[in-house]
Parts: C-alpha cells; sequence; structure tokens
C-alpha cells in the first residue's frame, strides 16, 4: 500500500496505477460505514484510493475541527487489512496552498437543513470534494447515505460542472441497535448513546406510518418530534423532503426522504431514511348483476 502526503506523491503514484480508479473520500477515524464504501471500491475497481482529511473549510467556527478524532495509524492500517492500494492523507497547506482563493458553491440541494444550520459548510464540502476528485483523477468515487444531503450536493456538483466520474452511493450502515455509525459516535456517553436511538426510531416511526398509507407529511413529521422530544434530544430539523431536491413536502405521492438532526449537548447526529410512496389504492371488487335473458 503506497501512502501519499504530497500531491506529488500522490501523482508518482497514480502515474503506475490501472483504470478504473475508485476513490473513498474521508476524514479518518474509520469505522464499519467507511470500511463498507472500501471494500465495494476494491470489488469495483482496479485501483482502490482512499483519502484522509480532516477538512477544515467545511466546519464552522464554535465547531468541533480542533478535536475531531484523528486516529491516523489505526487508520492506515485498517486501510492496508482492506487492500487498498493508495492512501492520500496530506497536511492542509497541500490541499490549500499559499494564494488558494476558490470556492466551489453548490445552490439547490445545499439550501435547505444543514445549508441552513451551517452556513458555508457545503461550499467546504463542495471545494474539497471538486479537488480532490481532480487530484485522485477518480472513475468512481464512493459516498455513504448517511450524510444525505451531502450527497445530492456531490451529485448536483458533478452533474454541473460535467466531471468525468461516477457517484456511487451506499446505504447507511448501523448498529445492530440502529444507530447510524459516526466518527462523532466516540463523543457520546453510554446515557446520550441510549438517547440518540430516538433519531433513528422516529424516522423509522415516520417510514412505518407511510407504509401503513398516511400520506400527509405534517403528520409523519409531528410524530417523529414526538419520539424525539420524549427522549429530550434537541431537534435542529425533523422533515420528508423530495428525495433529489430536498424541498418540503406536504403530501406524499412518491418516494420521500426523512431528514433528521438533533443535539445531545455538545454533540450533534444527523441521520436520514428512505420514505416509501404510497402504495397504490385496490378498488374493491363488485359484484355485477345477472345477466337477464330474454324470453
Amino acid at each position: 500500500m503506497i501512502v501519499a502526503r504530497s500531491r506529488a506523491e500522490l501523482n508518482t503514484a497514480l502515474d503506475g496505477a490501472p483504470r478504473p480508479i475508485g476513490v473513498v473520500p474521508t476524514m479518518g477515524a474509520l469505522h464499519e460505514g467507511h470500511l463498507a464504501l472500501i471494500r465495494r471500491a476494491r470489488a469495483e475497481n482496479a485501483t482502490a484510493l482512499v483519502t484522509i482529511f480532516v477538512n477544515p473549510t467545511q466546519f464552522l467556527p464554535h465547531e468541533d475541527f480542533s478535536r475531531y478524532p484523528r486516529p491516523i495509524e489505526r487508520d492506515l492500517a485498517l486501510c492496508e487489512q482492506s487492500a487498498v492500494d493508495i492512501v492520500f492523507t496530506p497536511p492542509v497547506e497541500e490541499m490549500y496552498p499559499p494564494g488558494f482563493a476558490t470556492t466551489v458553491v453548490v445552490q439547490g440541494p445545499s439550501r435547505r437543513w444543514e445549508g441552513e444550520h451551517r452556513p458555508g459548510h457545503f461550499n467546504g464540502v463542495a471545494t474539497v470534494v471538486a479537488r480532490l476528485l481532480n487530484l485522485t483523477r477518480a472513475d468512481r468515487a464512493y459516498f455513504g447515505e448517511k450524510d444525505y444531503q451531502q450527497l445530492q450536493v456531490v451529485r448536483r456538483l458533478v452533474a454541473d460542472l460535467a466531471l468525468p466520474v461516477d457517484i456511487v452511493s451506499c446505504e447507511t450502515v448501523r448498529d445492530p441497535d440502529g444507530l447510524a455509525l459516526s466518527s462523532r459516535n466516540v463523543y457520546l456517553s453510554e446515557e446520550q448513546r441510549e438517547q440518540a436511538l430516538a433519531l433513528s426510531r422516529a424516522l423509522r416511526t415516520a417510514a412505518g406510518l407511510a407504509e401503513a398509507g398516511e400520506r400527509d407529511i405534517p403528520t409523519l413529521e409531528a410524530a417523529m418530534r414526538e419520539v424525539v422530544e420524549r427522549a429530550g434530544l434537541e431537534i435542529d430539523y425533523l422533515v420528508v423532503v423530495d428525495p433529489e431536491t430536498l424541498e418540503p413536502l406536504q403530501r406524499l405521492e412518491g418516494a420521500a426522504r426523512a431528514l433528521g438532526a438533533v443535539r445531545l449537548g455538545t454533540v450533534r447526529l444527523i441521520d436520514n431514511l428512505p420514505i416509501p410512496p404510497p402504495r397504490p389504492t385496490v378498488p374493491s371488487p363488485t359484484l355485477e348483476s345477472p345477466t337477464r335473458v330474454s324470453s
């Protein structure tokens, strides 16, 4: 496994790398969710490449950039065990050299939800993703659905800039109790972790009601809020939205997505779940009147 810490080292590694190249962009602190992405990239590509970079431009001033977990030796060992070919783990000055003055702004799917609660966050995400896709010469890039709004922003970025890369989405990986895996879960105390399960329960509640035939979106959202508030969590948002535009809906007519963000003290967690489209109504059979035959 080649570990590249500069753009020059990365270019040298890529010059001899067979295609296609599958890239898994991460901020490190790898868990089973990341490893699932890596396994898929390894299975579908001649070269599997992982990037590990804690991107400062996507953190707000009051957020946890300085204390974000950085177990780099453990991460590299996990990559090697997963048969990764190249790991790109640059310092900040390699990604943002002196004079760097460009920001990529994606409108549309970034406008609401995380965009409202973390202004500027998606500008940092879009900028670093565009740069990483370019530097790694990726044919495919793998993103988890756990950060669903981020996934939609990246898809819009790639489509609008006509970048020659396929974005591959992978289902959220969860613990057996339903908690979505996240590098920030390490911040949770045992009691907070039990509380955090209310978020996935709330999303499943909305999906269950929709599957049972409920079409009124405010009813679905109220049911989610009840579950989360009962657990004592602070809600940033709990919404059911269009799965592509992420705009709010009033009535369930097709597929949708439930999105949620909650706070437990200083810890903020996000999650999402697909909402199935309503089942078509099957008309009740009627008995036809017997045909009268004239004599």
